[in-house]
């Protein structure tokens, strides 16, 4: 797929846009006011994988808290501002790596100059953070809503560009995933910044990273969006998850497992589900690209899952394990599960 061209900028050691890996992004869910607490979500994000973590600041004593949690953390912070624009000073002299703002909450053009004249003088990235939700009311209140966040979109980052300004990030997030999906289409030729991705509060697990994973999935696959966050109603290590998910299933990024599993049916001997479900329990604790098959019976083996780095294909009292479509062996049902393992480790 051919990707949109962007101008690259950096978040702390992070290049987002241009040729970069498209990367990953969560969001603690931690009272930014409680130090360690913070730090500890954060420490559970880089373990699990996240690139770029922001921070809620919705007050004084949050944004006093950015420059100790900096000084404990390695992964870049981004600071998420909403109508108070000394909260963003604040957080710059704090040493955050990067902000997001909501043009519809902060409207006032004097407070916008103020903080891009200190974003400016410190290079750090600011992301026009447009969600349809928070729009005024007022703002062309008759037009299509994709068309009316691309229209707020544009006009602050023509502001910005009015204060010789260019480190600038942008999204268009809706809860709508056509909605969604339309804004992002029509920016995506309109300014030349790197596009973050999401769908908003897109829900609880299941339900959510399915709408996250159509919506950013389509906008990926037209080569458009440079990093991602998957909003999800949970621990945010599983918005992290999703979103690797996602980025495998396009082949744009390879971390950790792959499990291709077949869905059983009534050819399978043996409780495949139970078995694919303890086997993702162990690949769980695996950071290395691999790709591992269960599979129910002969008939969805090891041809349909040739690809697979090993895998087993189970029947009535045994199984074969196989490497790359081919058969290296049998076990006995008892052992399916150790003998898989024991696989996986020999290509760890």
């Amino acid at each position: 797929m051919m990707r949109r061209a962007s101008i690259p900028l950096r978040i702390g050691k992070v290049t987002i846009g241009g040729k970069a890996p498209i990367a990953v992004q969560s969001m603690a869910k931690t009272d930014t006011q409680d130090i360690q607490a913070t730090i500890n979500q954060i420490k559970e994000l880089e373990e699990c994988g996240c690139e770029i973590v922001r921070l809620a600041v919705p007050n004084k004593e949050a944004a006093k808290s950015i420059s100790a949690i900096k000084k404990s953390v390695s992964l870049p912070l981004v600071a998420d501002i909403h109508f108070d624009y000394r909260l963003a000073l604040a957080v710059l002299e704090a040493g955050v790596d990067g902000l997001r703002l909501n043009p519809g909450n902060i409207r006032d053009r004097e407070q916008i100059a103020k903080i891009v004249v200190a974003a400016k003088e410190k290079e750090i990235p600011i992301r026009i953070g447009v969600n349809a939700g928070s729009l005024p009311p007022d703002f062309e209140p008759d037009t299509p809503l994709a068309e009316r966040m691309v229209d707020m979109a544009v006009e602050q980052t023509r502001f910005m560009e009015s204060l010789d300004f260019n480190l600038i990030k942008v999204s268009l997030k809706a809860f709508d995933v056509p909605t969604t999906i339309k804004a992002y289409q029509m920016i995506a030729d309109k300014i030349p910044y790197p596009l973050h991705l999401g769908i908003t509060e897109a829900g609880l697990p299941q339900a959510g990273a399915i709408r996250s994973a159509i919506g950013i999935g389509i906008l990926l696959y037209q080569g458009i969006g440079d990093t991602i966050r998957i909003s999800l109603t949970t621990h945010p290590c599983e918005e992290v998850s999703a979103a690797y998910e996602i980025l495998k299933s396009l082949g744009l990024r390879q971390r950790g497992p792959t499990l291709v599993s077949c869905p059983s049916c009534g050819r399978a001997e043996v409780d495949v589900i139970k078995l694919a479900e303890a086997v993702n329990d162990h690949l769980r604790k695996i950071t290395q690209p691999i790709k591992v098959a269960v599979m129910g019976c002969v008939v969805n083996g090891p041809g349909e899952a040739k690809d697979a780095d090993v895998g087993i294909a189970c029947g009535k009292d045994k199984g074969a394990i196989f490497r790359k479509g081919k058969i290296i062996g049998t076990v006995s049902e008892e052992n399916f599960l150790a003998a898989l393992i024991a696989e996986i480790n020999k290509e760890l």
